[in-house]
C-alpha cells in the first residue's frame, strides 16, 4: 500500500511542477515544501486514525457523510473526484513535455492518446495487474531518485579529487528569499499539489487484507519516504542549478543532469520522469476511478457507474473518469504552453478542497466516535486539525493573488454551487 501511495505522490508535482514553485520562491521553495509536508503529515495522521478505526470503501468521503452530514460527504467525494481527473490530465500533460525531449517536432498530442490508450487498458484489466504495474513503476522512481541525490550529493560536495560546486547558488541571484516571504507562501500551493495522492492508502484501504495493520504501516513509512525524497532532491537541484533557471518546458530535473556533464545522465532522467509521470498517471486513475464507483453505489451517481466487469473492475466509472485525459489532449493540440499549467490550476481545487474538509471531518470524527477505543491516534489532536484546515482554507485564499492559478478559485466556486445545485435536486427527488 505505501508503494501505492508513492506511486501517486512522486509525479509531475516534483519533476516538472516543482519549476513552477522554484520560480515562485527561489531557494526559500525548500521551505515551501517543508511546510506542505507538515501539512501532509498532520493529514495522513488523522486519516490514519479514521481508516483505522474503521475502514471502508470510499474513505473520507464517507467518513464525511457519517460524521458531518450527507452534503458533506456528496462535495467531498466529487471535489476529490474532480482533483484527481485534472490531476490525471496534468500527468498526461506533463507526458507530452517530456516526450520532446527526444522527439521536438512530434505533436504533444499524439503522444498523449497512445500512452493515455495503454494506462486505461493496464486499468481496465484486473487489480492485480495494476498493482504489479504499479509497483514496478514505484520502485523504477525510488532507485532512481535515491541514484539522482547520490550523484548530485557528489556533484556538490565534491569527489575525492576535485571541489564541488557547493551551495552558494542558494544565496546567490537574489538570496534565499529573491520573491520575499510572499513567493515562498505561494510555492506552497505547489507543494500541496506535489503531495496530492498521498492520501491514496486511504481509499485502498478497503480493499486491504488486513486494513488496520496495513494502513497504520504505511502512513508510517510513506510520510517520511517523501519528505526525505522532496526535500534532498530540491536542495540538490538548487545547489547545482541556479534557481533563474526554473521553467516548466522541461524538467528541472533533466536540466540538473545536464549541468552535471555526465554522458546520457539527463536521457535517462528524462526517460525515469517520463515514466514517473505514467506511474502517478496509473495511480490516479485507479484511485479515481474507485470514488466514482464509490459514487455510484452510494446512490450519488448513475447505477451504471456502480457495476463491475467480469474480471471485477467498474469499467463504466473508468471511462467517465478519462474526462481529464481527453481536456488536456485539446489543450495539448491547441495551447500546448497553457495545458500543463491550466490543467494543474484545475485539480488543485478539489484537491484543497478535499484536504481542508479530511481535516474538519476528523474533529467532527472525534466528536462522534462511540466505537471501541482508537488503537491509533493522531498527534497533537485537536490543535493538528485545527492548524490543518487553517492552513488549507489560507492557501486556497493565497491563489487569487496568483497569475498562475488565478482559475483555481473561480472554477471552484463555480463547480461548487453546480454540486450544490445537483445535490438539492437529486434529495429533493430522494425524499
Amino acid at each position: 500500500m505505501s508503494m501505492i501511495a508513492i506511486g501517486g505522490a512522486i509525479g509531475t508535482g516534483l519533476f516538472l511542477g516543482s519549476g513552477f514553485a522554484i520560480g515562485f520562491a527561489g531557494p526559500s521553495v525548500l521551505l515551501s515544501y517543508a511546510i506542505g509536508a507538515v501539512i501532509a503529515l498532520l493529514l495522513m495522521g488523522a486519516l490514519a486514525e479514521m481508516t483505522v478505526a474503521h475502514p471502508t470503501s470510499g474513505s473520507f468521503g464517507a467518513y464525511a457523510e457519517f460524521y458531518i452530514g450527507p452534503l458533506a460527504g456528496f462535495l467531498v467525494r466529487y471535489a476529490y473526484w474532480s482533483a484527481v481527473v485534472f490531476a490525471v490530465g496534468t500527468e498526461v500533460s506533463a507526458v507530452a513535455v517530456f516526450m520532446k525531449y527526444w522527439f521536438a517536432n512530434v505533436p504533444g498530442w499524439y503522444w498523449i492518446v497512445g500512452f493515455s490508450g495503454a494506462l486505461i487498458g493496464v486499468n481496465a484489466a484486473s487489480v492485480k495487474v495494476y498493482g504489479v504495474i504499479e509497483y514496478a513503476f514505484s520502485m523504477l522512481k525510488i532507485v532512481a531518485i535515491v541514484a539522482f541525490i547520490l550523484l548530485g550529493a557528489v556533484f556538490v560536495y565534491g569527489a575525492p579529487t576535485s571541489s564541488g560546486v557547493g551551495f552558494s547558488n542558494f544565496t546567490a541571484h537574489g538570496g534565499f528569499f529573491p520573491h520575499g516571504l510572499k513567493g515562498m507562501w505561494f510555492a506552497v500551493i505547489v507543494s500541496i499539489f506535489s503531495y496530492l495522492n498521498i492520501e491514496t492508502i486511504a481509499v485502498a484501504a478497503g480493499e486491504a487484507r488486513d486494513p488496520q495493520r496495513a494502513v497504520a504501516k504505511a502512513f508510517r513509512s510513506t510520510v517520511f519516504r517523501l519528505v526525505l525524497f522532496y526535500l534532498l532532491t530540491l536542495a540538490l537541484m538548487l545547489a547545482i542549478v541556479p534557481w533563474t533557471q526554473a521553467s516548466t518546458d522541461e524538467s528541472p530535473f533533466v536540466k540538473v543532469m545536464a549541468a552535471t556533464h555526465v554522458p546520457y545522465a539527463a536521457g535517462v532522467i528524462n526517460f525515469v520522469v517520463l515514466v514517473a509521470a505514467l506511474s502517478a498517471m496509473n495511480s490516479q486513475l485507479y484511485i479515481t476511478t474507485r470514488m466514482m464507483f464509490s459514487l455510484s453505489r452510494a446512490g450519488y451517481a448513475p447505477a451504471r457507474f456502480g457495476r463491475l466487469s467480469a474480471n471485477g473492475v467498474p469499467t463504466a466509472a473508468l471511462s467517465v473518469s478519462t474526462i481529464g485525459i481527453a481536456l488536456a489532449t485539446v489543450l495539448t493540440a491547441f495551447w500546448p504552453a497553457m495545458a500543463f499549467g491550466l490543467m494543474m490550476s484545475l485539480a488543485i481545487f478539489g484537491a484543497m478542497f478535499a484536504w481542508l474538509m479530511i481535516f474538519v471531518t476528523h474533529l467532527f470524527f472525534r466528536v462522534r466516535y462511540n466505537g471501541p477505543p482508537l488503537s491509533f491516534r493522531m498527534i497533537l489532536h485537536p490543535v493538528g486539525s485545527v492548524l490543518g484546515a487553517v492552513l488549507m482554507a489560507a492557501i486556497m485564499i493565497t491563489t487569487a493573488f496568483t497569475d498562475e492559478f488565478r482559475m483555481t478559485l473561480v472554477y471552484g466556486f463555480a463547480f461548487m454551487a453546480v454540486l450544490i445545485g445537483v445535490y438539492a435536486i437529486w434529495y429533493r427527488k430522494r425524499t
